[in-house]
């Protein structure tokens, strides 16, 4: 079943230019998009959306991690080392399940979403299409996919759950932005 759903994704590949460029494009820069995102949320955003970026950035720290930790344990072999799959850009033959970049982008929108609502519903679209373009490039099999959005719910709630007991390194950090860029060092 699991290479089915692939094939019903990923048979399209190659076929249509405007969509294959489309998920090339996301499956290259969401994650700078991401970034930029959070960038932005941490230099125009007030107190409460800084501690937003940084318990995001822990969020996807912590799901890149756990991911890690997975893949040393199971090894799935990606699609295209399986089977014939007519893959878009290049990628290791390392292992499929979990996708990182489906983590990420799962983990740091769930770590926004759960803080800022409209903000978040957009980098849950992002992440979606992301795991979506994982598989459609052929890098992934959904159940891939599915396995990075567990861990990015369950890493999200973690931190949402725990953010409390690291509210005074979040507020020191913080703290020390403010410092920094009101006073400017001398040399």
């Amino acid at each position: 079943m699991n290479y089915e759903l692939f094939q019903a994704i990923h048979r399209h590949a190659g076929h249509h230019p405007f969509m294959d460029s489309f998920m090339v494009f996301i499956t290259e820069k969401a994650l700078i998009i991401y970034a930029i995102a959070l960038l932005l949320m941490w230099f125009f955003g007030s107190r409460i959306y800084k501690k937003t970026v940084l318990l995001a950035a822990l969020t996807g720290f912590l799901g890149l991690l756990l991911n890690l930790i997975i893949s040393k344990i199971y090894f799935e072999p990606r699609p295209f080392v399986t089977h014939l799959v007519d893959v878009l850009i290049y990628h290791t033959a390392d292992a499929s399940f979990p996708s990182d970049h489906t983590t990420g982008a799962f983990s740091l929108a769930f770590a926004v979403l759960f803080r800022h609502r409209k903000i978040g519903l957009g980098m849950l679209l992002l992440a979606v299409l992301t795991g979506i373009s994982r598989i459609y490039v052929g890098h992934h099999y959904p159940i891939d996919v599915m396995g990075s959005i567990v861990v990015g719910m369950l890493v999200s709630v973690f931190i949402y759950k725990t953010s409390s007991f690291l509210e005074q390194i979040l507020q020191s950090i913080i703290n020390i932005y403010y410092r920094i860029a009101q006073f400017p060092q001398k040399k």
